[in-house]
């Protein structure tokens, strides 16, 4: 779906409207924001919005947007942050959800249920595990918070660590940190990895054979930030050997995914449609977000909502 707000010059009415994927490159020339949620816009597409001054995901990645292209034609591109709108702490609970539903083993309880079997399965507790949170923005920064009170370990890798004002061990959120070159290491200690890092350019594939292998076996993986992080060949194979003991994702290789796709008949994994960052507040807040720019791009005034990229 793609929202566009905007009309004909800037009158005293602001138009909103929401426009059918397939009818976004023949409108697009219309609108003076573009608010992007699942539509791929690319350089065909921004070519033709003649009129756009800031192209908008309705939450954090970007991944979708050609962002090159918008830049070289003048148009703003941005982000909604997920630490002000509720997005991170929705990601936060999804990945504990993920996180408890391959170690109670989701599907076999599903089973057991059907076949009227009690006191199956035999799960694992979170309680005292090692846990690897790769990306520790605003989503592992929520996650590290909701984990802390179940007894658990957390390792964190993080490109920059300076960029916190307040030592996040001193808040005892973290109690071993590292750089993405440490990843391999912390990973030989974890017992659960979480993936939430920003998938770029660096990043797609970085969940592959050598990582999968350096974990420990019978590990858990989790992801909630986008389905390229992770290697599928390498994440199928490690769990086909047993090496990897379970897999929670909210984002796939491919959206929408295959439900027939083998890697979901293995019985220790367990998928959700991309709704990690979706509950009623966080669209609420993020709803505000875009109204908010859309006014203040009418008055000429700064923008303070949202995260420029360009």
């Amino acid at each position: 779906m793609a929202s566009s707000v905007g009309g004909n010059g800037y009158s005293d009415v602001t138009r909103v409207d929401e426009v059918g994927l397939e009818h976004v490159p023949d409108v697009i020339q219309n609108y003076h924001i573009c608010v992007v949620k699942n539509k791929c816009i690319d350089s065909d597409i921004i070519a033709k919005a003649t009129k756009m001054k800031i192209i908008m995901q309705y939450g954090v990645g970007l991944e979708g947007v050609d962002i090159n292209a918008a830049t070289e034609q003048k148009i703003k591109v941005a982000r909604i942050p997920g630490s002000t709108t509720g997005n991170a702490i929705a990601c936060a609970e999804m990945a504990i959800y993920l996180t408890l539903g391959v170690l109670r083993k989701q599907k076999e309880m599903d089973t057991a249920v059907i076949q009227k079997d009690l006191g199956l399965p035999v799960g694992e507790t979170i309680f005292g595990k090692t846990i690897l949170i790769l990306g520790f923005g605003a989503i592992g920064m929520e996650i590290a918070k909701r984990l802390r009170p179940f007894g658990v370990k957390i390792l964190a890798t993080k490109r920059n660590w300076s960029s916190y004002t307040v030592s996040c061990d001193l808040d005892g959120l973290v109690d071993k940190k590292g750089g993405p070159e440490d990843m391999y290491e912390l990973a030989r200690e974890a017992d659960i990895v979480i993936t939430c890092m920003t998938l770029n350019n660096e990043s797609v594939g970085i969940v592959d054979h050598k990582f999968l292998s350096a974990l420990k076996k019978g590990s858990y993986l989790i992801n909630i930030a986008r389905g390229r992080l992770l290697d599928y060949t390498a994440v199928f194979n490690h769990l086909e050997s047993g090496h990897l003991g379970g897999l929670g994702i909210d984002v796939a290789w491919t959206e929408p995914f295959d439900p027939e796709d083998p890697i979901l008949k293995f019985p220790n994994v367990i998928i959700t449609p991309h709704v990690a960052g979706i509950t009623e507040y966080s669209y609420r807040t993020m709803a505000k977000v875009v109204g908010d720019v859309a006014l203040k791009l009418h008055a000429g005034e700064p923008f303070t909502e949202i995260e420029f990229v360009n």
